[in-house]
């Protein structure tokens, strides 16, 4: 049996109104991406590549973001929050771990090839 304390009595229009905000949000977000991403093209490599590969992985966060918060918009209790809330922060925390791991793989790469000092 569901706890009573446990449901989550949301009323329509407020439902109605977090989905047009993150609705808005998104598309103010994808606007701010769109420009950032003309501005990187005129950045000078080396740079426009990391410039690229940084707004690829600020953008992927953000989508993960906004797809949680409508996921959150549906949840009916307490306990599916918790547990919507445990599975996005797991799968952000191995996303960004793989997104460091790429963003540092060029620089611990080049740092192998290098003559490693003898140690006294």
């Amino acid at each position: 049996m569901t706890d009573p304390k446990m449901k989550m009595e949301v009323p329509p229009q407020v439902r109605e109104f977090a989905q047009k905000s993150v609705e808005q949000a998104e598309r103010a977000i994808s606007a701010f991406i769109e420009s950032a991403s003309k501005s990187v093209a005129v950045i000078p490599a080396p740079m426009n590549d990391v410039a690229k590969q940084t707004l690829a992985i600020t953008e992927a966060n953000l989508k993960a973001s906004f797809d949680h918060a409508r996921k959150l918009m549906q949840a009916k209790d307490i306990g599916e929050v918790m547990q919507l809330q445990t599975d996005f922060l797991r799968n952000q925390f191995g996303i960004a771990t793989e997104q460091f791991k790429k963003t540092t793989g060029g620089a611990v790469a080049n740092d192998d090839d290098k003559e490693k000092p003898d140690l006294i």
